[in-house]
């Protein structure tokens, strides 16, 4: 079963060469410029220095050659993952696409399977997830991903061929569930991050990992999902590791807006716009979402730091 990856961001350059230890991978860069680069030099020079691709690993700017494989990962930003469908669906449908992004679409409040099943509605589709950073998986530290597909069969069959020595794979049926984990974990690190940034100190971010976990299951069982599958690692581990961590991108963002200290515009914060999508979700559908809000009005700086935690702490008092 041939995979290929569709993505020259450090995400997708991390699972090709993680995949290559299994077999040859080949890996899509849309600019040609940059594929021929990281064809030359061997590494992903603007996005993942330093970690070299194997032999095994073939990069390439032909979208059409990369499709030929049987599995298709999408290592795509959430927010162009259904314009590049919509662009490509002749060459991706009938094809398994695994989308590798977490997030939830501005404009249609859809996840990363929902989005490919719209545009590609003859593939096959399943949804790779979970507390992962790219350098980590392409220097072999062991880390543990969740693959989410309603079909049974096929999450096995998945399971087994992206499972590498150093990437274990667990499998759920429960899309949703694993679909909102990865989502508003993003939410809550730049919530984590703005509170460290403004210097409100550990306990306090402790109370928003916490309570913002709370959210997230009450959304998730809104929508039909197992709570039980948000304290997996596609939910609770992700949370965690993006929470607490620098190499978090969602995380720094967050930091950045808590100590007014500029932010790089062209580094990719999914949770951004997945905060203004949950935001306007949870004002159309009734939920209390506090957190979530907050961070919707830092995002379109409707509030600043000192505003959203005064909103928080304002709150009734309740049984935890």
């Amino acid at each position: 079963m041939k995979v290929a990856v569709l993505g020259g961001g450090a995400f997708g350059t991390a699972l090709a060469i993680a995949l290559s230890q299994t077999g040859p991978i080949q890996l899509w860069a849309r600019s040609r410029t940059q594929a021929d680069a990281m064809a030359r030099q061997r590494e992903n020079a603007a996005y993942l220095p330093g970690c070299a691709l194997p032999p095994e690993l073939t990069v390439t700017p032909d979208l059409q050659a990369a499709v030929g494989a049987d599995v298709i990962l999408l290592a795509i930003p959430m927010q162009t993952l259904g314009s590049f469908a919509e662009e490509a669906a002749a060459l991706l449908d009938g094809k398994t696409l695994v989308a590798c992004c977490k997030g939830m679409d501005l404009q249609t409040g859809a996840g990363p399977v929902e989005t490919l099943a719209h545009h590609c509605p003859t593939s096959s589709h399943a949804l790779l997830t979970g507390p992962s950073f790219a350098r980590d998986i392409a220097n072999g530290l062991p880390t543990g991903l969740t693959l989410a597909c309603t079909d049974e069969d096929l999450g096995e069959t998945l399971q087994a061929r992206l499972s590498t020595p150093t990437l274990r794979i667990y499998r759920t049926t429960d899309v949703t569930g694993a679909t909102l984990g990865g989502a508003l974990k993003n939410v809550m690190a730049i919530a984590c991050g703005a509170t460290m940034g403004a210097g409100l100190g550990e306990s306090a971010r402790a109370s928003i990992l916490t309570r913002g976990f709370a959210e997230m299951q009450r959304l998730a069982q809104h929508k039909g999902a197992d709570p039980a599958t948000l304290a997996g690692l596609s939910g609770f581990g992700d949370l965690v590791l993006t929470c607490t961590s620098p190499q978090s991108r969602n995380y720094r963002f967050g930091v950045s807006i808590g100590d007014g200290t500029a932010f790089d515009p062209s580094v990719t914060v999914e949770g951004a716009a997945t905060a203004r999508a949950a935001a306007a979700l949870a004002e159309r559908e009734g939920l209390d979402l506090p957190i979530t809000s907050a961070v919707a009005g830092l995002v379109e700086k409707r509030l600043d730091v000192a505003q959203a935690m005064e909103a928080l702490l304002s709150r009734s008092l309740k049984e935890e």
